[in-house]
């Protein structure tokens, strides 16, 4: 029989997407005899990150600060939104340094299946920041997911009944790929190639 404080790691493990039960196991037995240096600079950077990251009062994404450094930038272009599903996508597409202007993280993307609807992703914080009078266009960087098909429709509906400018990705993101796992040449391309809805 295992310490209880050995399953309690593995079982925490699990929460991490991907990771099974069998794979918690080895994670949990290599950072305890392998890396304990590893496992401790995690233990440290996980407790850090949950007592100071928040999210940016402007585009939702973590941050330290009330407003991230991202939407205090004079540099960039105010009038372009480009909303997307999870900070990861918000990485890729400034990887591509193709884009200049402000995001939206909706954290999530609407999944019936799942109870998510436009109230749990508070898509009334997004529609005030698109209509605050600077937001000359959004750009839906949504993945081509079914979820997130479902997701740009929605968002569509709701900012074209506004009056507002709203394109979508081109095409040149594989349909069914996620913005996470495609390459920044082709996410680059996506955007120069966007269109209207």
């Amino acid at each position: 029989m295992s310490p209880s404080s050995l399953d309690e790691l593995i079982e925490a493990l699990r929460c991490l997407p991907g990771v099974g039960p069998k794979s918690a196991q080895r994670m949990a037995y290599h950072l305890l005899q392998r890396d304990q240096r590893g496992a401790a600079r995690l233990a440290v950077a996980m407790r850090r990150a949950l007592e100071v990251l928040r999210h940016c009062e402007r585009c939702n994404t973590f941050s330290e600060d009330a407003i991230c450094p991202r939407c205090v930038n004079p540099r960039r272009d105010a009038g372009l939104l480009c909303v997307v599903e999870m900070p990861a996508d918000l990485a890729m597409i400034e990887q591509t340094q193709s884009y200049n202007g402000l995001y939206y993280v909706l954290m999530g993307r609407v999944s019936p299946l799942d109870g998510v609807g436009p109230r749990e992703l508070k898509l009334d914080k997004l529609l005030a920041r698109a209509t605050d009078g600077s937001v000359r266009e959004v750009i839906l960087a949504t993945n081509f997911t079914n979820e997130g098909e479902a997701t740009a429709h929605t968002l569509a509906t709701l900012l074209a009944a506004r009056g507002i400018a709203v394109s979508r990705l081109s095409r040149g993101v594989p349909v069914g790929g996620e913005l996470e796992h495609t390459d920044i040449g082709t996410i680059a391309q996506a955007l120069v190639e966007r269109r209207s809805l």
